[in-house]
């Protein structure tokens, strides 16, 4: 592993634990150490530093512009999802756009029944992907990097994906949006943001489901990592109180078997791509493990690792309807 990704994950502290229902969550501490500054997505957005648009007038499925205005990198998380223009867009990798720039970014669609514009512009709706389709479109991208050196996913599973995460909410949207489903679930979700509140020095979290590993996410600045701790908080709650609707208990969980995870993580095998912004893009792979990390500067911006399953695994080919792309 990366010598800088070797330290940086050597060097992690977890705090205590807290638990909801199923749900337990480690949070993970690092001092601050000098490393470049940015915005996030809805602080670039909200001081319109940032324009996220369509591509062209028609658009393109799984590409969206992004204008930096900022003297600063802004920061776009993977699976951070994007609301407006002709259909409803997640991230897929994370990408750290830089100063004054104009990036084509690869997004993967959450609202397949809805080709027709609802603004010019994006905004955010506040939701990151639920980490168990998150881990199954980074497993995607992986694959399609190893091949093609893209950041593509497939298209077609992130929608039956989403179709199922409608089904087992036991919510109905018109437009099959993703969105709708986190909308009519605010109520439950907000009691899992009341349960896990940010920390002192808090700069990531380690999540575990009915005691089994979920995944984790570290980001390099607190400020950064505040402003997303809900959405991730969110998007972990999600699977959780699904999962719970299927009538699964909680465990406990002991801080050794969190540490293991990380431990785990040391041995992935690892592959390098440049990323479409700042720095490199990392990619993992281990045995029920997938991961990515952006390294920019010599500093880890930010790093995502998930628990999977064997099937789960990165190798398989891809089909053709994930390399015939999505142009409209």
């Amino acid at each position: 592993m990366e010598a800088t990704m070797a330290g940086f994950l050597e060097k992690l502290e977890l705090g205590e634990p807290t638990e909801h229902l199923n749900m337990t969550v480690f949070p993970i501490l690092a001092s601050r150490n000098h490393c470049p500054e940015y915005l996030t997505l809805k602080e670039a957005l909200d001081k319109k530093l940032l324009t996220v648009t369509e591509v062209s007038t028609g658009g393109s499925v799984p590409e969206l512009m992004a204008i930096n205005a900022a003297d600063v990198p802004i920061l776009l998380l993977d699976g951070e999802e994007l609301s407006g223009a002709k259909q409803n867009r997640v991230l897929n990798t994370t990408i750290l756009l830089k100063e004054h720039s104009e990036t084509i970014i690869p997004v993967s669609c959450t609202e397949q029944g809805r080709w027709s514009y609802r603004s010019h512009e994006f905004n955010e709706s506040g939701n990151i992907l639920s980490k168990n389709i998150r881990w199954k479109k980074a497993r995607k991208v992986h694959e399609n990097l190893k091949m093609a050196c893209v950041f593509m996913s497939d298209q077609g599973e992130v929608w039956d994906d989403i179709a199922a995460l409608s089904h087992d909410a036991g919510v109905h949207s018109s437009t099959g949006a993703m969105n709708d489903v986190y909308k009519s679930k605010e109520e439950t979700l907000d009691e899992y943001l009341k349960a896990f509140p940010t920390v002192p020095g808090q700069r990531g979290l380690l999540v575990f489901i009915n005691g089994k590993v979920s995944g984790f996410d570290v980001i390099s600045l607190g400020s950064a990592y505040g402003a997303l701790h809900q959405k991730l908080i969110k998007s972990y709650a999600m699977d959780a109180y699904l999962d719970a609707r299927k009538g699964k208990g909680g465990y406990t969980v002991t801080t050794d078997r969190a540490k293991m995870f990380l431990d785990d993580i040391l041995s992935c095998r690892e592959e390098k791509y440049q990323s479409l912004g700042h720095g490199w893009d990392y990619r993992y792979e281990g045995k029920s493990i997938v991961g990515s990390a952006l390294l920019y500067k010599e500093t880890v911006i930010h790093t995502a690792f998930f628990g999977t399953t064997e099937s789960g695994k990165v190798g398989n080919m891809v089909g053709p309807r994930q390399r015939r792309g999505h142009r409209v």
